[in-house]
């Protein structure tokens, strides 16, 4: 557990007992796999260096000057400091590294400036230190004074490489196996579970909340992930059971929150205004969280907005130390604004700084900015896995289906390549897999690729309703299931495939078993909206009715989802204009069931159900019109009431039956009507 903070008024003695514990800290982070190396060498080293200065003071019985106290606390939040951007170097990912090797120089050359400037202001002649201590400390203080702002050449030349290996990628062509093998192993991406992990921390960065508007920097990160993803394939295809089936179990995607998590002062789940930020988040001029921290010329850090009013307000010196300041130099502490905004998220307390809303604008990620080096990226994967597919045995097939299903979430330029790739007849086969796992991932990956209109077109074009059909009724898993209702779903938005669906042996019937039987969340409200889309055609009523969709549609008119009710409401609406479904749906519930939904439903719901009372009606059936008069007194107020408040819809249709009761029976009506208007003076 990192010991972070220090005790607010700490003794000498604790405090360089905090130090000593915080430096093993450091000395025990590793190394990032391949970019960041020497600026993490280097700055660690300094670190370990002044272990024996901690350790020599501890053990002096001589008394140690206020004065160095404070500069052992500046010491301990430098190096806090280090430690943060040692583990966000540690756990990120290394394309990105690589691509924005000038920022993270930056962030490594600004701590090392703070930490010359805090050894400079230690008051090393006061303390009791051995010759040799004092040597190894003004060594130090030496080195990070000289230190000069300077890329690594190595990973200059490294990074040169893969942007030239993704400009070929982008013009379509195949990198030579060797020169992404050699790329790769640079890296570190050793294995498919490395890759794996990659992908997922590229992924993590896309959601910071600095960058989802960033369209370039977008495009970028979904062209390197596109890259990783072929690499992956193409170098260990023969470890892809290394991954584990459910990507999300990677632990990566959670690793830098853990690590943050490791030195926070406050236990998650408890109330930001009981606990309050730590103390080192507070500006020590306004005493206020601090939303733009930066580094004063003699290593104290104050708020951007608070230390600029001060020197405007005529102060030259340090508020804290009353050291002359450099009003000019004020050194923005990246690690410690990543602290404070993770703080902030995990304890829901707003985090107005700009730079979350709008990050920072480098030169690195916009190298690969183009959406052609995604594209050519999926395009070379999806090529790949197909191939794949083609020849492997069935171990090969299960792990092939799964990458296919991962690449098919990507978006539609997955799908896209997947279908060109000739992948649509070549899954059609798993989907009679033993293997369940093979199904779900076969049945899902379709229905991502139906989601692009061309797609559907080839799906049925090779024959694939009556497969899809087939795992609808009886799949290995409810997900595969329910998968197969929402590829019909989605194939069916289509009105040229509406008729074919329809006339596929099993495919209403099935839907219907789902409706009734599928999870509440996923497998109705797919079930029911398939149906939707099915008896929008003419054709397709009777069937859905013959079915026996009535009654189970009925039941789900008070429905727990109001989505699902609207929808099965809607469902009703286009089937009532039947006269076999008004007798099913006047056999399935009363009137006096339809008048608490008609009243109290979802304005959507009362607009469909006011829709159905009136096919109700005009289909001149005399038992179900007797059974409407006969809660007339109940039914009036309502129309009424959608008449005043009701959609444009809802409106209509209440206005249409009133007329048609009326015609049916004025008197009655107008009895009703005067008790309304009575009821609402």
């Amino acid at each position: 557990m990192l010991p972070l903070p220090p005790p607010a008024t700490p003794s000498a003695k604790s405090l360089l007992k905090a130090l000593i514990s915080l430096t093993k800290v450091v000395s025990s982070c590793g190394k990032p796999k391949a970019c960041q190396s020497r600026n993490v060498s280097n700055i660690v080293r300094r670190v370990e260096l002044l272990a024996a200065l901690f350790e020599e003071i501890r053990e002096s019985r001589s008394p140690i000057p206020p004065s160095a106290v404070v500069g052992f606390q500046e010491l301990h939040r430098l190096v806090q400091r280090i430690y943060i951007l040692l583990e966000e170097c540690r756990e990120m990912s290394v394309f990105w590294l690589l691509m924005e090797q000038e920022e993270y120089n930056q962030y490594f050359y600004e701590l090392t400036q703070t930490f010359g400037s805090v050894l400079s202001s230690m008051p090393l002649e006061l303390l009791d230190l051995s010759e040799e201590a004092m040597e190894q400390t003004l060594l130090v203080r030496a080195q990070v004074l000289r230190a000069r702002l300077a890329l690594n050449p190595v990973e200059v030349q490294l990074r040169e490489n893969a942007i030239n290996m993704l400009q070929m990628v982008e013009r379509n062509e195949i990198p030579r196996l060797s020169q992404l093998g050699s790329l790769f192993n640079k890296l570190q991406l050793l294995n498919a579970t490395d890759c794996e992990t990659e992908i997922h921390r590229l992924e993590d960065i896309s959601m910071q909340e600095n960058r989802k508007d960033d369209e370039k920097t977008q495009h970028g990160i979904a062209g390197l992930i596109s890259f990783v993803r072929y690499g992956k394939y193409v170098l260990h295809s023969a470890d892809l059971d290394e991954v584990d089936d459910e990507s999300s179990q990677v632990s990566s995607r959670n690793s830098r929150r853990e690590g943050l998590d490791e030195v926070s002062t406050s236990r998650p789940g408890e109330d930001a205004a009981m606990v309050g930020p730590p103390v080192e988040f507070l500006c020590p001029i306004t005493l206020d969280l601090m939303r733009d921290p930066v580094i004063v010329t003699t290593g104290q850090t104050y708020d951007r907005t608070s230390i600029t009013r001060w020197i405007q307000e005529g102060h030259s010196t340090c508020p804290k130390t009353s050291q002359k300041l450099d009003r000019n130099k004020l050194i923005s502490n990246h690690a410690l604004k990543s602290l404070i905004s993770q703080w902030c998220e995990d304890h829901d307390v707003p985090y107005e700084n700009g730079t979350l809303k709008a990050g920072k604008k480098v030169a690195g990620i916009q190298h690969v900015h183009s959406t052609r080096v995604g594209l050519g990226a999926m395009r070379l994967t999806a090529t790949f896995l197909i191939e794949k597919l083609a020849t492997g045995n069935v171990y090969v097939q299960k792990h092939v289906a799964r990458e296919l299903h991962l690449l098919s979430k990507s978006g539609a330029d997955g799908r896209i390549s997947i279908a060109e790739a000739g992948g649509v007849p070549l899954l059609l086969p798993l989907l009679s897999s033993s293997d369940a796992k093979t199904q779900e991932h076969a049945i899902t990956t379709l229905l991502n690729l139906s989601l692009v209109k061309e797609n559907s077109k080839k799906i049925v074009a090779a024959g694939s309703l009556e497969r899809i059909i087939e795992v609808l009724k009886s799949g290995h898993t409810m997900e595969a299931r329910e998968n197969a209702a929402a590829t019909l779903f989605s194939i069916s938005v289509s009105d040229e495939f509406k008729v074919e669906i329809g006339s596929t042996f099993g495919a209403i019937p099935s839907l219907i078993t789902l409706l009734r039987d599928g999870s509440m969340q996923r497998g109705k409200k797919d079930a029911v909206t398939a149906l939707f889309n099915l008896a929008v055609y003419h054709g397709n009523k009777a069937k859905i009715i013959k079915a026996g969709a009535v009654p189970l549609l009925v039941v789900h008119l008070s429905d727990q989802s109001s989505s699902i009710a609207e929808t099965c409401a809607a469902v009703l609406t286009l089937l009532a204009t039947s006269p076999d479904a008004i007798d099913a749906i006047h056999n399935a519930a009363s009137i006096s069931e339809f008048l608490p939904l008609l009243r109290n439903g979802s304005p959507k719901g009362r607009e469909n159900l006011a829709s159905i009372l009136l096919s109700m009606c005009l289909s001149g059936d005399q038992k179900v019109i007797d059974d409407i008069f006969l809660h007339l007194k109940d039914i009036v107020p309502i129309l009424h009431s959608l008449l005043l408040s009701g959609t444009p819809r809802a409106k209509r249709k209440a206005a249409s039956l009133l007329k048609l009761l009326s015609s049916l029976n004025p008197a009655e009506v107008k009895r009703c009507f005067s008790g309304v208007r009575l009821t609402a003076h």
